[in-house]
């Protein structure tokens, strides 16, 4: 058996790895020797290029500022009768004009700056001229760039009188992603977060969709780890101090699987045609929590 890889490690006095310009002792020594001990363990650890140094938290936070508020401002606006590109237009104008960027504005060839899946729209819903109607549950999906920092959240909104059926399951997704964010704990694992999810929605007869899931973010759009909503305790990688990643639980009302709308190649939509909700959270993992920086 090969041994296992060490981490190569500054001296005790020489500047640390990640960049603080702290002495190596002062920062991430101890971080170093709890990977080696999980290593030697065969855990699954994060590469060092996954964590988030004091400048990228700095301008994710400052991401996360505009991020917040641009989806204040949709809370406040949203209304029966308004289009999907009227939503794309106050994203757009509130996060230029706090000096951000809309990332999703040309990801990938995505035409607009933000998605909005409404119904049985499951994610990446294409703005355009649709009118919000009476009864109708809708996901508004921004991601925010500031100084190359990334921050990306959703929520769901609810037009007018729903019915019961689309309150509970917007309300339900939500306390899934709750308790998924409730499972973080520095050291722990990213199946922590997947068999909490599940275990909500399976409870409450919903199913979790599997085609996509959270990710890391920060310093680009999409990092490692992929953050599946279903899963086992106390497996997969290593949930470390200063990792920063989503939670996007989507939880439909029938069946998990989907198919993408063959027009735009984008918008997913249940295969049943039932309902789905989504809400998504982006997190920092500290030395004795996590913090919420945008929701």
């Amino acid at each position: 058996m090969k041994p296992l890889k060490k981490f190569s490690a500054p001296g005790n006095n020489e500047p640390c790895w990640c960049g603080s310009n702290k002495k190596y002792k002062h920062c991430h020594q101890a971080f170093d020797r709890k990977m080696e001990t999980l290593k030697r363990e065969n855990k699954k650890v994060p590469p060092r290029s996954l964590i988030k140094n004091e400048d990228d938290i700095h301008w994710i936070k400052e991401a996360a500022k505009i991020n917040n508020g641009v989806l204040d401002l949709v809370g406040e606006k949203i209304h029966a009768g308004m289009t999907t590109n009227e939503i794309d237009k106050l994203v757009y104008d509130y996060t230029v004009e706090h000096g951000g960027i809309p990332a999703p504005l040309g990801y990938n060839g995505f035409p607009k700056s933000c998605c909005t899946s409404i119904n049985d729209a499951i994610c990446h819903g294409i703005p355009d001229d649709t009118k919000l109607k009476d009864g109708d549950i809708v996901n508004v999906d921004c991601t925010t760039i500031v100084n190359g920092h990334y921050a990306d959240a959703s929520r769901m909104f609810c037009i007018g009188e729903v019915s019961k059926e689309a309150k509970r399951l917007v309300d339900v997704t939500k306390e899934c992603l709750e308790a998924g964010v409730a499972a973080v704990k520095p050291w722990g694992q990213v199946g922590d977060i997947g068999a909490a999810i599940q275990e909500i929605a399976h409870r409450n007869g919903y199913s979790v969709v599997l085609d996509f899931c959270g990710h890391g973010v920060g310093n680009a759009f999409h990092e490692d780890p992929m953050v599946a909503h279903v899963g086992r305790k106390d497996c997969g990688m290593i949930l470390a101090p200063g990792m920063v990643f989503t939670i996007e639980p989507m939880i439909n009302q029938g069946v998990y699987s989907l198919f993408i709308d063959a027009d735009n190649n984008w918008t997913a939509y249940t295969d049943d045609g039932k309902l789905s909700a989504q809400w998504e959270k982006t997190l920092l993992v500290t030395d004795d929590g996590i913090e919420v920086l945008a929701w």
